[in-house]
């Protein structure tokens, strides 16, 4: 207020001396001088007295309204910057993390107690950064390897079930009707189509339409992916043949293959010829390249 009070007595040259010297510390003195030399050098237009007196005698009396410009501006701009930092103290508060592996890729990361995650290709984790501490939970959805951190619990959720560890290492694997966990440090605690099962080290087990397929010891320390070689235990040709289109990023047409045999090896992850070489001796077909991500398995002549 006292601002606006010696601006308009400046204005109207009605300031005194002591008055001048305080308003010229306003960091906006700069500005109102330009502006009121700049009014100065304007030219009134020239107009006739009775006729404007007339034209007012003769109106409409209505009210005006006036409206604070400083004052409207300032509550926009307060309204947009509290609007600005809500949206974005919600956003960094309650957005989910995401880590995802594409097809022919991996990845891994640490999660914020330092565990580490380690994703298989065409995979993705998602969790909640900001209750972490309160939250400990992770949907996956692919293959994961976790070395947690000591004395660190949290829980893997998966759409076939759960696994809930405390520092230890392990493997978990949900792809469409199959479920493998594999623990090869500690302990885990798996559940399955409300059952709970407890894995220690060197376990492994897994789950298909709702039976238990294998259950038995292990003696690698660490998943085969981590090494380079995909792992199967008495799986089918489709599940196979998606594992290497997944790791490679290729296409593979084997729509004319029909198979019951159950397969059992490694193959690698480094070397496509090899694989599908793997796969059309022990189902005695042939492959054929189509094109540089392309192929297509027949029956061998």
């Amino acid at each position: 207020m006292e601002e606006n009070y010696l601006l308009a007595k400046w204005l109207n040259d009605e300031i005194t001396d002591a008055e001048l010297k305080e308003f010229k510390l306003n960091d906006d003195y700069h500005l109102y001088e330009k502006i009121k030399n700049y009014s100065a050098s304007l030219e009134t237009p020239s107009f006739n007295e009775n006729e404007l007196l007339s034209t007012i005698l003769s109106s409409k009396k209505s009210t005006t309204k006036v409206i604070s410009f400083y004052n409207n501006w300032f509550v926009k701009i307060a309204a947009i910057l509290v609007l600005a930092f809500g949206l974005l103290f919600t956003f960094n508060t309650f957005s989910k993390e995401e880590f995802i592996a594409k097809n022919g890729e991996k990845n891994n990361f640490l999660l914020p107690d330092n565990s580490q995650v380690f994703l298989n290709s065409g995979s993705q984790i998602e969790y909640k950064n900001w209750n972490w501490k309160d939250n400990r939970t992770l949907n996956l959805t692919g293959e994961a390897y976790f070395k947690v951190a000591k004395g660190k619990k949290f829980e893997v959720k998966t759409s076939l079930g759960k696994v809930t560890v405390l520092g230890t290492q392990f493997n978990v694997k949900a792809r469409k009707n199959r479920f493998d966990i594999s623990c090869f440090e500690g302990k885990v605690k798996v559940n399955y189509n409300n059952k709970e099962i407890i894995l220690t080290k060197g376990k492994t087990v897994s789950f298909e339409n709702n039976n238990k397929i294998i259950d038995k010891n292990i003696t690698n320390t660490n998943p085969f992916w981590q090494n380079n070689e995909m792992a199967f235990q008495y799986d089918k040709i489709d599940t196979i043949v998606e594992e290497i289109q997944r790791n490679y990023a290729v296409t593979i047409d084997f729509s004319k293959i029909k198979s019951d045999q159950l397969f059992t090896g490694k193959i690698p992850m480094n070397d496509i010829n090899v694989a599908l070489k793997i796969i059309a001796s022990s189902y005695h077909l042939q492959f054929k390249k189509v094109s540089n991500s392309n192929y297509i398995f027949e029956k061998s002549k």
